[in-house]
């Protein structure tokens, strides 16, 4: 049995957008009360569009899980002055560091995720990423797009373009560059 219960808790309140760390952006549609097992227990039931997936979280778990209330503006900023940061690629290998930009994207946290979007980024001048460098951006870009449009209300689209105009501000990254890091090194 579902019933509706006071629509907010935690400070969460329904029709409320939240970023839940393994999914990005999600819309709270309400806090339902369910029986499971015996127990009754309440649940926010959170909506996320792009993927057409509803995920009914405890609200007691809200903590253990990460879920957090969209970046403020200033974060949002900081987040897009990131990505105009020199890329900032260990040298391990590559499943070493795919691994570590997985769970960047995956905390949650939109610095972390921006830091991947400008590792990961690649001008049309500069070599072909391989698939799952591709992937890895696509990801990090999508959870990073999402929640710079909702925070500044803009389209999905309008994001992508801001946070990609904010990529070209980067240094570029090509032979002169590599070979001025090299110079760098060794002084």
């Amino acid at each position: 049995m579902v019933t509706k219960k006071p629509q907010q808790r935690l400070g969460f309140k329904t029709g409320e957008y939240i970023v839940y760390p393994s999914h990005g952006v999600g819309l709270i549609t309400s806090i339902e009360e369910q029986e499971v097992a015996g127990l009754t227990l309440e649940l926010f039931v959170i909506s996320f569009e792009q993927d057409k997936l509803t995920l009914r979280v405890p609200v007691a778990k809200i903590k253990s899980v990460g879920m957090r209330k969209l970046a403020e503006e200033d974060e949002v900023n900081k987040a897009l002055e990131t990505v105009t940061g020199r890329a900032r690629v260990k040298r391990t290998m590559w499943s070493r560091r795919a691994q570590e930009y997985e769970a960047k994207i995956n905390s949650g946290d939109l610095i972390a995720i921006s830091e991947v979007v400008r590792d990961l980024y690649r001008s049309d001048d500069q070599p072909e990423q391989s698939y799952s460098e591709r992937q890895l951006f696509e990801q990090a870009m999508d959870r990073m797009s999402r929640e710079v449009a909702a925070v500044n209300k803009l389209t999905l689209t309008e994001a992508v373009q801001l946070i990609e105009k904010n990529l070209q501000k980067s240094p570029r990254r090509g032979p002169k560059a590599d070979a001025a890091d090299a110079e760098e090194a060794a002084a």
